[in-house]
């Protein structure tokens, strides 16, 4: 199944960029005869904030994002984000693996696509989780203000070993952390199956 995933994901083959003159970014795929027809026209985009964010058509995401100065978010407010962030689960996106961590989120999901050849963005589907949980938030926790830092972390899945290696590295989070002693006993732990 993981293997499926990630050849549906065109970054598995890649081995660099081209830039052009325009600066929109040119996959160079080794061999692009051996991709499913779609991901052979694949775009990289690269934009710039803070910190750079590369989006690949199809991609699996390894995702972090973090509270504004360390908030520590309760039980309940973690609630509210784990809910958030799986809504739109096989609509805009697959999450394969989620923890709601109490000052940060991390998250291997894929985007889906919305039409012909157009995926989902990352910068919409975060957006989308973050504005709506700052919103709910100050509903069951004492805070006022900014939940959220402006910019995420986002690393685009290379292969089936990253894919595992992110995969445990999200479970065990909570437990490296001391919040539980499995990663299934932490309730705002979610994956979609075993790996």
């Amino acid at each position: 199944m993981i293997s499926e995933i990630l050849s549906q994901a065109s970054n598995q083959d890649l081995g660099g960029e081209d830039a052009h003159p325009t600066g929109q970014y040119q996959l160079f795929v080794g061999q692009a005869s051996s991709l499913p027809l779609k991901l052979r026209d694949a775009q990289l985009k690269v934009t710039y904030r803070n910190l750079p964010h590369w989006e690949l058509e199809g991609a699996v995401y390894f995702i972090t994002f973090n509270t504004w100065e360390k908030l520590e978010l309760t039980p309940a407010a973690r609630q509210v984000v784990l809910n958030a962030c799986k809504f739109f689960d096989r609509q805009r996106y697959q999450i394969f693996c989620l923890v709601v961590m109490p000052d940060h989120v991390h998250m291997l999901m894929q985007p889906l696509e919305k039409s012909d050849n157009k995926f989902w963005s990352l910068s919409s589907i975060l957006h989308s989780m973050k504005s709506y949980s700052s919103k709910q938030i100050p509903k069951v926790m004492k805070h006022i203000g900014t939940v959220w830092q402006d910019e995420r972390h986002d690393h685009i899945v290379r292969d089936e070993r990253e894919f595992q290696v992110f995969w445990e590295y999200i479970r065990q989070n909570p437990v490296k952390a001391g919040l539980s002693v499995t990663p299934e006993e932490y309730p705002f732990f979610w994956q979609m199956y075993e790996v």
